[in-house]
Order: C-alpha cells, then structure tokens, then sequence
C-alpha cells in the first residue's frame, strides 16, 4: 500500500444513542464508533460531505486510515461497517476498527487486470467475463496492498484465469485457501459460439428413414 497513511478526522459524539446520532445527521456528520485495540469504543462524528467524497474514491473498506480525533491519540483504523439509507444510498452510520501495524485482518482486495488493450484473446474477438473483481485475503495492517493484479496480455481464447494467475504480495494469503478458484474467464464472443451450436442441427430431411421396430420390452 501507499507509504502515506491518509488521515480520516472525526470529532467526539455528544451524548449517545438514536437521538444524539439523528443530531449530527441533522448537523451534516455521520455518526460512527470507533471499538477495538483493548481500549472502550468511542462515538464520533464525521463530516457527511468529507467521508462521501472518500466513499466515491472507491476502496474505503481496504484502505487502512490514521483517524485524528481531537483529545486523542492518533489510531489507526479500518472500516468494518457502513450503514447506508435505504432509498438514498447516502451513509449514516460508520463503523471502524483500531488496528496495530502488526495486526492481520481480513479485507477484500480488487482485482485490476492488465494489458486488457493487448490481449490475444480479447484482440481476437474474446469476452472477459469477470468472476470476481475482488478477493478476501488476510494481511497485516501496515503491508494492505492496494489491489492484486493479473496480466492478460498472452490469454486466449478459451482460457481461465485462477488465483494461482494472480500477482499477490508476500505475507497476504487468501481467506478462502484449499481451491484454486476462478476469477475470470476469456470466452469466444457470441456470433462464434452461436455458429458452433448452428453446426450441430440437422434438418429433418437429412435423416434417413427407418423402419421404426415395437418398443423394447421393459423387462429386458
């Protein structure tokens, strides 16, 4: 991951409960609570237009964060949690987790692949079909790797890309690690396939006739 650990600031929450978090939502914050590290949870608030900027960059619930809280020491944090609005998709409610660099932690990593533009297979006419565009994986805190990566520039195809395929950094193992699962696959496009399935019709004209024997007894 990035040597720069990006800050996340928060301010301590007043009061607790419903009503103290429908206030800040009315404030313009998000509440939150930060819980682990062998020290009692605290409540927060973060700002709502902040953490939604955050949010649209993409792999918040990956990135491990230095969250600055006013009165207390500086932490670093995961996000374990985000409650969102039902119908408006917005959060409101944040969860976070304090972490040590020499913790392990379970977190989905994405998948980028390379080399798409240069790939035989996708040059030939081929389809990626992504299966999974992230995987868990088990890391240290400090060592988070921004994304695991795939290089598709000799793919046929045909061919399937497993995890084994995959660039994965030392000391970050799979969560899921007695299969070597798939994650994506490069198939022949649509008019090739289709062609393929045309090839094994046969009109009705093309075969013989025969003369048709009784139905075999069932005993035999």
């Amino acid at each position: 991951m990035a040597d720069k650990i990006p800050d996340l600031h928060a301010e301590v929450r007043a009061g607790t409960g419903k009503g103290a978090a429908r206030q800040a939502r009315r404030d313009g914050q998000v509440p939150g609570i930060v819980y682990g590290g062998g020290v009692d949870p605290l409540s927060i608030n973060l700002d709502f237009n902040k953490l939604l900027t955050r949010l649209r960059k993409g792999r918040f619930m990956s990135t491990l964060f230095n969250l600055k809280v006013e009165g207390h020491d500086d932490v670093r944090v995961i996000c374990r949690g985000i409650q969102r609005h039902v119908v408006k998709d917005l959060p409101i409610h944040i969860d976070l987790m304090r972490l040590k660099r020499t913790s392990r932690v379970n977190i989905f990593i994405p998948v980028t692949f390379l080399n798409e533009d240069t790939c035989r297979g996708l040059k030939a006419g081929g389809v990626l079909g992504v299966v999974r565009n992230e995987v868990e994986m088990n890391v240290l805190a400090g060592d988070i790797p921004d994304e695991l990566t795939v290089d598709l520039a000799e793919a046929q195809i045909g061919d399937t890309i497993h995890f084994s395929d995959l660039t994965v950094p030392d000391g970050a193992n799979p969560v899921i690690s007695d299969r070597d699962f798939v994650i994506a696959t490069i198939s022949a496009p649509r008019a090739l396939a289709a062609d393929d399935d045309d090839g094994d019709d046969v009109d009705a004209d093309e075969v013989p006739t025969t003369e048709m024997g009784p139905p075999a007894d069932p005993e035999e």
